[in-house]
């Protein structure tokens, strides 16, 4: 009796814990996501925030100081998906930013759908540089969430009252507004060729008024002919000395330090300079303000869903990096945007009736030559100069020509046809390529579908094999060595996408009624994220969702 009775003890509580409370005064469920917030940063910046932004979360939340995600490609589709499914990549397939499709033999982007053509918008046009290298993979494709795999918790929420409960996604990039809105939910997101926060046909036939209203105005023009300067005393910031490093990116007279003057429309990069500011975060709160009021999210008994992705803090590290003083004033600059947020929604909803969710799509790495000046050795490598060379190596040792048909990180592709010509097995070419890559610096692991006999059972296995889907994902999974590049030749600096500790630590923060104020340090994953949402609000779980609901949020 004296062993039994603690074990039922122990057994009853959790039981306790996660009863499902009484939401019914909750009306409005705000998830935000902060694209690029390693979960670092909360902390590093929290003395200079202010109380009505980040610390109102972090003050009357549960905040997860210890919350990973759990796949291997840290990119921005694969962490939106994985936050509003529940699943990982192998049961959502959203397994990178762009993949190969094996029907047309060519790399495809992750939302790319032609039967949904993106809506025009009404005086609008142009031809601006595109900010993030995938995009231009897909630029003649429409948008839609037709290859996300597994329903979100939105879905489910919408199935749960029979399509009472509203959900809209709002962001700085497509890709992330289109996995948040899942598929019974509206997305818009902000154009770098235009400035306007455009949608596709899978969502609309013509835009709301609102919208039109909107975007009419042309917001995203208002800082033409200014700059982008310190919101603050330069003695005031932690990385006052990081404001011009030589490896820090300006991105078309952008500049290094401050202040960073825009540029203009007619340059081709202006529309992409406000999404590497703080001005893209104000665009996207302010269009998400609109469609609260409009659409009337939270106003009657059943909770509507509103997703708002920021993006500039993503943006700015890929040019600066995640230790410059852009992004400590970026962060800063993020606290000021969601303090008036929330305060608009307080006034348009009530406090009272508002559950908040914070978390993001991956973290970053410092700069590779940043951590070089702390010691550690590490090299640039880009996909293009690897594919030249492994398909040299192999002409060479088989006799095959172009026996790599496409690397785009992580994946590398390979020439099926040409390898059987040769007569030769795939399993012989991969123990090539993983060999001969991983002998170079930069590389950390080159891991078949197949693993070889070494690398089973490593800290990578797990992490890859959670990002696998069999028709999409390539012959080998590469990973860069900790705090090392691996991207496309061009402007980005440093590239996030690593299944390292500082790529995978995210905040998760859940805040609103009847949540107790917590800070917790276990380990949990972001599949967590969408099961607690279910749970709380009674649904279906997500069809893909293998995470578990956190108990701190639910009692």
């Amino acid at each position: 009796m004296q062993r039994t009775l603690p074990l039922l003890v122990a057994c009853a509580i959790p039981f306790q814990l996660t009863a499902q409370p009484d939401t019914g005064d909750i009306r409005l469920i705000v998830q935000l996501t902060v694209d690029g917030m390693r979960g670092d940063l909360l902390t590093r910046y929290r003395p200079s925030f202010g109380p009505d932004g980040f610390n109102r979360l972090l003050d009357n939340g549960v905040w997860y100081t210890n919350a990973h995600h759990l796949h291997a490609n840290t990119e921005t589709i694969v962490g939106h998906a994985t936050l509003a499914t529940g699943a990982h990549p192998s049961e959502h397939g959203m397994v990178g930013n762009v993949w190969l499709n094996r029907a047309t033999g060519k790399l495809g982007y992750n939302i790319e759908d032609p039967k949904s053509p993106i809506l025009p918008v009404p005086g609008f046009g142009g031809d601006g540089e595109q900010l993030d290298p995938a995009q231009a993979i897909a630029q003649a494709g429409g948008r839609s969430p037709v290859n996300l795999l597994a329903t979100t918790f939105a879905d489910e929420l919408v199935k749960s009252n029979n399509g009472r409960s509203k959900v809209l996604a709002v962001s700085g990039k497509d890709r992330s507004a289109v996995a948040m809105a899942g598929h019974a939910g509206k997305a818009f997101w902000y154009s770098t060729t235009t400035g306007a926060f455009e949608t596709s046909r899978y969502y609309y036939d013509e835009y709301p008024t609102w919208a039109l209203d909107w975007n009419a105005a042309r917001p995203a023009d208002a800082a033409i002919g200014t700059s982008w300067a310190l919101s603050g005393e330069a003695d005031s910031y932690l990385l006052a000395a990081n404001d011009d490093r030589p490896y820090e990116v300006d991105l078309k007279g952008f500049g290094r330090i401050f202040p960073h003057a825009y540029g203009a429309p007619d340059d081709g990069i202006y529309y992409s300079q406000v999404l590497v500011s703080p001005f893209g975060d104000e665009l996207a709160a302010e269009f998400a303000k609109t469609a609260v009021t409009a659409e009337g999210l939270g106003r009657d008994a059943w909770p509507d869903l509103l997703s708002v992705s920021f993006s500039s803090v993503d943006a700015v590290n890929h040019f600066f990096g995640p230790s410059s003083l852009e992004n400590e004033e970026i962060v800063r600059r993020l606290d000021r945007t969601l303090a008036g947020f929330m305060q608009f929604l307080d006034e348009e909803v009530g406090h009272e009736h508002i559950l908040y969710v914070l978390s993001a799509d991956h973290g970053m790495p410092e700069m590779p030559e940043f951590v070089a000046e702390q010691g550690f050795i590490v090299e640039r490598n880009t996909n293009q100069d690897l594919q030249e060379e492994l398909n040299a190596e192999i002409a060479e040792t088989h006799g095959i020509e172009g026996a790599v048909k496409f690397f785009f990180r992580p994946y590398i592709y390979l020439n099926h046809k040409a390898i059987s010509e040769a007569g030769v097995s795939v399993r012989e070419i991969e123990e090539a390529i993983s060999r001969s890559l991983e002998a170079r610096d930069g590389i950390a692991i080159a891991m078949p579908r197949e693993p070889l006999p070494e690398q089973r059972g490593g800290f990578l296995e797990a992490p890859i094999r959670r990002n696998f889907h069999p028709q999409r994902s390539g012959d080998l999974y590469v990973a860069q060595a900790p705090y090392s590049f691996l991207f496309d030749h061009g402007s980005v600096a440093v590239m996030h996408g690593s299944p390292w500790r500082y790529d995978t630590h995210v905040p998760i923060i859940f805040a609103g009624p009847g949540i107790e104020p917590a800070r917790v340090a276990r380990p949990i994953a972001t599949v967590d994220v969408a099961p607690t949402l279910s749970d709380l609000f009674g649904t279906t779980m997500p069809s893909g969702a293998s995470g578990k609901p956190l108990f701190e949020a639910i009692r």
